[in-house]
């Protein structure tokens, strides 16, 4: 898939499959009711339908965010976040594990969610850090990488006019 016609988008736009944040919203996508949920796996807000198809056991995803214990994402050696690959069975991979409530006290659901699998970057996608650490995609097209940084000559002109009306010293 092609980079898409924004100058930066969040990881939503690159998820392989549908991504559920209720147990209310599965059963209204799907019309099945989600598994009980079992604290001993990590909350997965999504699920693969084929992988209760294949006849391994394990399934490999390519494109998946890394992140450590704590689910704060990974940073390369240039101090961007990447993707890794990841292992699941296929059973997990194959059925979501949605809380009965998202309230953050009901056991299991302290851990870090299962991170979903993603497409792959286009090459004129990056992914970065935005402010506050946000994961997101940097469509490199749109963004010019030689757009100045800080203030431009005519910024500190407009800034000093401001301050001149204010009577405030520039």
């Amino acid at each position: 898939m092609a980079a898409l016609p924004l100058p930066k988008y969040g990881l939503d736009k690159l998820y392989l499959f549908p991504y559920y944040q209720t147990r209310a919203q599965y059963t209204e996508a799907t019309g099945a009711e989600p598994p009980p949920f079992d604290e001993q796996r990590p909350p997965q807000y999504w699920c693969d339908p084929e992988a209760l198809k294949s006849t391994k056991r394990s399934v490999i995803y390519e494109n998946v965010l890394a992140v450590n214990e704590k689910g704060v994402p990974l940073q390369d050696e240039d101090g961007r976040p990447y993707f890794e690959p990841v292992v699941m069975l296929k059973q997990e991979a194959g059925t979501v594990n949605l809380p009965k409530q998202m309230a953050a006290n009901e056991p299991g659901t302290e851990r870090p969610a299962a991170q979903i699998p993603l497409r792959e970057l286009d090459p004129d996608e990056e992914l970065f850090f935005d402010f506050g650490g946000i994961v997101l995609v940097r469509n490199k097209t749109l963004i010019d990488s030689n757009a100045p940084v800080g203030f431009t000559p005519q910024d500190r002109e407009l800034l000093k006019a401001v301050a001149r009306k204010l009577n405030v010293p520039a």
